[in-house]
């Protein structure tokens, strides 16, 4: 679908913190996280989501605006709490408990901001767990006439393969990882067959795999098809929100309209930085002006 590159992209989807054993509290959520890649590359998303009307949800507000962002799809629920996950360590490993029934399920269709049509719409699939956030995202879909990046992040159980495949049908652009496309396309010899099936089968522009140590791929409708590996220095301190880097980069691709491959290494290059420093994003303006001066943003 064509859509206008100059038109601010809108991310919709959760914004919530972990909480850990100790008491910390890291904020996070996958749109969250390529909003905030976005706008500190230049790219002034508008963040669409809905958080509680308390100290959690405060935390989110003043970050947004510390981070020089639009605050103008950001609701505020008097009766549902912020989103949080509660990370437990069970026999020395973490479990996640997606806590149910938080703010961003609810994300209000009557309250959505009045946007720009045309641009770029980015999902996830977490934030579709709900009929409230469903109805939302429908209603900004069809009053956008956007052409949507779907970054599908299965956690379970928190899904249903028929939404899922819906959400996917309404797609342009569709990033997953290998586990999730083997799941949605589980036939074919390679990666490579399994992300032309799923790209023929739901018409979609373009389908990207992540593929863990080794790197990535990509296939459009115009039988493009490129591979990218890792360099072999990296070294891992956090792959927490690696994969939200990665789509970020992909989408100023979009917006820019670099080369594919050129998209691919890019992207590659980015989440291979991110994994080797903590958290899923980075406050250090300095740390993305390199990418932007090198890049040409």
């Amino acid at each position: 679908m064509p859509f206008d590159p100059s038109t601010p992209p809108t991310i919709f989807g959760e914004a919530l913190f972990d909480c850990f054993p100790d008491g910390s509290r890291v904020l996070g959520g996958a749109p969250l996280n390529v909003a905030t890649h976005l706008a500190a590359f230049g790219a002034d998303p508008v963040f669409v989501s809905r958080v509680g009307a308390d100290g959690l949800g405060d935390q989110i507000e003043h970050a947004l605006a510390e981070r020089g962002m639009s605050r103008i799809g950001l609701q505020r629920d008097p009766l549902h709490a912020t989103g949080s996950v509660q990370v437990l360590l069970v026999d020395g490993e973490p479990t996640y408990d997606i806590v149910t029934d938080r703010a961003y399920d609810h994300i209000d269709a009557a309250a959505l901001p009045t946007l720009p049509g045309n641009g770029l719409l980015y999902h996830g699939s977490l934030a579709l767990r709900s009929s409230d956030s469903v109805e939302a995202l429908e209603t900004l879909r069809a009053r956008l006439g956007a052409a949507v990046f779907v970054d599908v992040n299965l956690r379970d159980p928190w899904w249903d393969e028929g939404r899922l495949r819906e959400m996917i049908g309404a797609a342009t652009w569709v990033k997953l990882n290998a586990d999730e496309l083997e799941l949605l396309a589980p036939t074919g010899a390679t990666a490579e067959d399994r992300a032309r099936s799923l790209l023929e089968q739901h018409g979609l522009e373009l389908v990207i795999a992540t593929l863990g140590a080794a790197g990535a791929l990509a296939l459009n409708a115009a039988g493009e098809h490129c591979r990218v590996a890792p360099a072999a220095s990296v070294q891992v301190v956090d792959a927490v929100g690696a994969g939200d880097g990665f789509a970020s980069v992909l989408i100023l691709g979009l917006l820019h309209d670099w080369p594919l491959q050129q998209s691919l290494e890019r992207a590659q290059t980015f989440a291979s930085a991110m994994v080797g420093r903590r958290g899923a994003t980075v406050d250090d303006p300095d740390f993305y002006a390199g990418f932007a001066q090198e890049w040409g943003l």
